[in-house]
């Protein structure tokens, strides 16, 4: 079904704090959206919105026609107990529900209920344009395609993080929506998967908003830019692809600068020029008051005169003052301006292993022999599930070997973002789990330093498990400005995270002195981060390129 979603004068806000307002947007068929903007700035909210999960505070969302169906993709698929694969797939293609309404409807029409015959065939309709009729057929073969590796009737909490990114790219490549709104979808994505996701995105005519902070995927797939700029309080829509708006954003941001300075740089003139006639004025009435006694009836006149004058030159300004086009200042968007800080270094090696071999239920990683120097910078790549987290954390000493030897050197000191950012999962106050972390910070120092981070006074009391992943990705950064070391291990440190924040990272990698082992999926990280040797995970087996 051709669909159409149109969104007019929209707000949202949490409390007093607007996050937009006045936005407008048409979705029509074979539009791919790219909304981006800073982490908070109200991009989830949008898509709920835009779905019909909550109500805007204000304006309207109108799809036409009204029966068409929408497909809200949320970042993080839960993983409920007791659902299969096979019922994961089928709730997240919305075939679940259809289901469920259709057997609603079958029951009222075998009831005889009146108006049963119409939404039976309604119900109908829309289990059979949501792909119901053939699902489970399709779902094996594009779980197979996707490389998801085990059955459809195995519970979902059973899968790996690699099976369960692979479990929702199937669920995305079976969907049959009319509009899909996707929200972080290339997260936890290998590099096959992300080609697979931008050739569906690529070649749907389904309209499409996709929230990303993959910049190469953006500049692969997206037709036009919406961003929600919360630093300015204003919506921004470009043609165009993502790199043409990267270009056109720099430019409006470069005109709005000078036109602020051009404005006060005028406004400042006249308000000095003013004060410069009223000094002179005042001077002249008292010089008019000092020499009002003699007799010079021509200097008397000639001084009122002067006095007059200044007078009607001070009004002058005041007025064109007034008359000004008012250019409020840009304001300064948030920066993150990070720092890692380094501990002294290591000795020459860092980590080892030889002839290290691990077992993890039916997966096996090595035997490996591999060795990281002081000042190495190794890049680690391969698919979802090849043992690049194992690979580290047998590198790292936390996971035991079951052949082998290995483990860190002399004097390393390890700053860690795991992919899971499990520092930050307990259900301690943000707060108190940092400082367990650091514990020779004060109170007042940590939360000065998570407010840096964009994590302020309604962040750290909640429950650090009850952040959103972006935040816990930001806490677990500040942990490394917070502590001292010489080994920087970074698993996927760019999922969740908003595109200022990863070119910030990308900056305090490069200024890093020490040793850097990253695992990232991030093509243009790859290219503009420095690195010294690359490394490939392959079915558990480690080669250098």
């Amino acid at each position: 079904m051709s669909a159409t979603l149109q969104a007019t004068a929209l707000a949202a806000g949490h409390g007093a704090r607007v996050l937009f307002s006045g936005l407008d947007l048409v979705l029509a068929p074979g539009d791919v959206v790219g909304l981006v903007g800073a982490n908070g700035a109200g991009k989830s909210t949008l898509l709920r919105m835009l779905a019909g999960k909550t109500t805007p505070e204000e304006g309207t969302v109108v799809l036409s026609p009204p029966t068409a169906t929408v497909g809200h993709l949320p970042q993080e698929p839960d993983r409920r107990p007791g659902e299969t694969v096979a019922a994961f797939l089928a709730r997240r293609t919305g075939v679940a529900r259809a289901q469920d309404e259709m057997d609603a409807a079958a029951e009222a029409l075998g009831s005889g209920a009146p108006g049963s015959d119409d939404a039976y065939a309604l119900a109908l309709d829309r289990w059979l344009a949501l792909g119901g009729a053939d699902l489970e057929e399709r779902a094996g073969a594009v779980a197979d395609d996707v490389g998801l590796g085990v059955a459809l009737d195995v519970p979902m909490t059973a899968l790996s993080g690699g099976q369960a990114a692979r479990a929702g790219l199937a669920a995305l490549l079976l969907s049959r929506y009319d509009v899909l709104l996707l929200d972080e979808p290339t997260n936890d994505l290998d590099l096959d998967g992300l080609e697979r996701l931008e050739r569906f995105v690529s070649g749907l005519r389904s309209p499409t908003i996709v929230v990303s902070h993959d910049r190469e995927f953006l500049a692969r797939t997206v037709t036009r830019v919406v961003e929600l700029d919360l630093a300015q309080q204003r919506v921004g829509v470009y043609d165009g692809g993502y790199d043409s708006y990267l270009a056109e954003r720099e430019v409006a941001r470069r005109h709005a600068r000078e036109a602020y300075e051009e404005y006060d740089d005028k406004l400042g003139s006249l308000k000095d020029r003013a004060v410069m006639q009223r000094n002179w004025m005042a001077q002249g009435v008292r010089n008019a008051r000092r020499k009002s006694t003699d007799n010079d009836k021509i200097g008397r006149n000639k001084r009122a005169e002067t006095s007059e004058k200044q007078a009607a030159k001070a009004r002058q300004t005041q007025r064109a003052i007034e008359r000004l086009d008012v250019v409020e200042e840009p304001r300064k968007e948030w920066e993150l301006r990070m720092t890692i800080a380094a501990a002294p270094r290591s000795g020459a090696v860092v980590a080892s292993l030889s002839g290290a071999v691990v077992h993890r239920g039916p997966f096996t990683l090595g035997p490996v022999d591999a060795r990281v120097d002081w000042a190495d910078r190794v890049v680690i790549t391969g698919a979802n599930g090849s043992g690049k987290s194992t690979l580290l954390g047998a590198l790292l000493g936390r996971i035991p070997l079951d052949e082998g030897s290995g483990g860190l050197g002399a004097s390393v000191r390890v700053g860690e973002i795991d992919q899971a950012r499990g520092l930050f999962l307990g259900p301690e106050p943000l707060v108190r789990a940092f400082r367990d972390a650091v514990p020779d910070w004060s109170e007042p120092d940590v939360r000065t330093l998570l407010a840096k981070f964009g994590l302020n006074s309604a962040h750290v009391p909640r429950p650090a498990a009850s952040l959103s992943p972006g935040e816990r990705t930001r806490g677990a950064l500040a942990l490394l400005q917070a502590r001292e070391v010489n080994l920087l291990v970074l698993d996927e440190p760019t999922n969740h995270l908003d595109l200022p924040a990863i070119e910030q990272l990308e900056q305090a990698l490069d200024a890093f002195p020490g040793t850097v082992l990253l695992v990232t999926h991030d093509r243009r990280m790859l290219e503009s981060v420095r690195t010294t040797r690359r490394w490939v995970v392959e079915a558990g087996r480690l080669r250098e390129e």
